[in-house]
C-alpha cells in the first residue's frame, strides 16, 4: 500500500492535538478524518474505509485499548492501528500490543517520528514476498496469495502485524528467522524483542491447536523463530 493518498482516522479527545495532527498529515499527502471518541470512531468506521488509525489510549469512556481489542474482533481486523499515549512504561506498551495494536508511540512525540511510523506501517501492509503455495497448519491452511488463513469451518481473522509475521515465516519455512529479520518484516525501526514475542504469542493463538505446546511456530532459543508446516 502506498502512503500517498492513504486515508487515516485520527482519534483523540484533545481538540488541539487532533487539529495539529490533521494539518500535519494532510500536508504530507494523507487524507485525514477525525474523531473525538471511541464512539465517534466506530460511527465513522461503519461508513468509511481507512488505511490506518492513529488512536489515543487515554480517552473518557471507552479507552483506546478497549476500542483496539473490540475492532480486532469486529469490523476492522486488518487495519493497522498506532496507539498514542503518555503512558509508555513497558507494561503499557505490552498491553497495547496484546490488545492488537501494530505500533505504539509515547507522548510527547516528534511529528517526524509519527510520520516515519505511519509510513512503515503502510509499507508493512503491502503484500510481501509470497510462499510457493498454500501451507498446511494442522486443520488450517494459509494461502498467502489471498492473504488468508482458513480453518475447517471459517476464515481466521489476522491483524496486519500477524499477517506480516506469518507471511515472513511462511516465505521461508523451516528456516530460523532472527528477531532482526522479523522486526523488519513488521516494519519496526528497532528490534523490540518483547513486541515481537507478543505478536508471536498472538499468532500462535490463531494457528496452533495448543499455543502452550506449539506444533508449527517454534522458538529457537537465542536465534529466533521458525515455522514448520504440517498436517
Amino acid at each position: 500500500m502506498s502512503s500517498e493518498g492513504a486515508h487515516i482516522l485520527v482519534v483523540d479527545d484533545e481538540p488541539r492535538l487532533r487539529g495539529l495532527l490533521s494539518r500535519y498529515l494532510t500536508e504530507q499527502g494523507f487524507r485525514v478524518t477525525m474523531a473525538d471518541s471511541a464512539a465517534q470512531a466506530r460511527d465513522k468506521l461503519r461508513f468509511m474505509d481507512f488505511d490506518l488509525m492513529v488512536l489515543d489510549v487515554m480517552m473518557p469512556g471507552e479507552s483506546g485499548l478497549e476500542l483496539t481489542g473490540g475492532l480486532r474482533g469486529e469490523r476492522a481486523p486488518d487495519m493497522p492501528i498506532l496507539l498514542l499515549t503518555a503512558r509508555d512504561a513497558p507494561e503499557d506498551i505490552i498491553a497495547g500490543f496484546e490488545a492488537g495494536a501494530d505500533d505504539y508511540l509515547g507522548k510527547p512525540f516528534d511529528p517526524r517520528v509519527l510520520l516515519a511510523r505511519i509510513r512503515a506501517m503502510l509499507r508493512r501492509a503491502q503484500p510481501p514476498a509470497l510462499p510457493a503455495g498454500p501451507l498446511q497448519l494442522g486443520g488450517k491452511v494459509f494461502d498467502a496469495s489471498r492473504a488468508e488463513l482458513v480453518g475447517p469451518n471459517n476464515r481466521v481473522r489476522l491483524t496486519g502485524a500477524e499477517l506480516a509475521l506469518l507471511m515472513a515465516l511462511a516465505a521461508r519455512p523451516h528456516e530460523i528467522l532472527s528477531r532482526e529479520v522479523l522486526a523488519a518484516a513488521l516494519g519496526l525501526d528497532d528490534v523490540n524483542e518483547r513486541a515481537i514475542d507478543v505478536q508471536v504469542t498472538r499468532l500462535r493463538r490463531k494457528i496452533e491447536p495448543d499455543p502452550r505446546e506449539p506444533r508449527f511456530l517454534h522458538t529457537v532459543r537465542g536465534k529466533g523463530y521458525t515455522l514448520k508446516p504440517g498436517p
